[in-house]
């Protein structure tokens, strides 16, 4: 393994998505990868998850249920939040989402995505983008 390999490997990578399952398949695909992994299961966790630990990349669903406070959280509200943030303004983000609208996909690019997954996750896929999103990164 070269040097600069394993020090991608300690990369710190934001997963946001609602379904439970998902956080969970996918926190331990990329903790096997050799990532740190930080959760979140709605908007709110991540602007903070985003502020508290200033991740390297970040993988976030569009789709969430109706915040119970009132607020309107879906993936492009969130990405806007990350943009105003000094520590996520310029991390990369990779969409993963059950939907197949193809609006969304052209909105997400739009908004910043470097790339865009449907659910069920190609996992291999995934960690063959995240390690190439992160080798661009400053």
């Amino acid at each position: 393994m070269s040097v600069e390999s394993a020090s991608e490997r300690r990369k710190k990578i934001l997963v946001v998505d609602d379904n439970e399952i998902i956080l969970k398949t996918v926190s331990l695909k990329l903790q096997g990868a050799g990532y740190q992994v930080i959760t979140a299961l709605d908007g709110s966790e991540a602007v903070a998850a985003a502020r508290r630990e200033t991740p390297d990349l970040i993988l976030l669903d569009i789709s969430f249920p109706p915040d119970v406070g009132g607020v309107e959280w879906d993936g492009f509200r969130i990405m806007e939040w990350f943009h105003r943030l000094e520590a996520a303004k310029k991390v990369p983000v990779i969409i993963i989402t059950g939907g197949e609208d193809s609006k969304n996909k052209e909105r997400a690019v739009a908004s910043g995505a470097v790339a865009f997954f449907h659910k069920p996750i190609d996992h291999d896929d995934l960690l063959k983008v995240i390690r190439a999103s992160l080798a661009g990164a400053p």
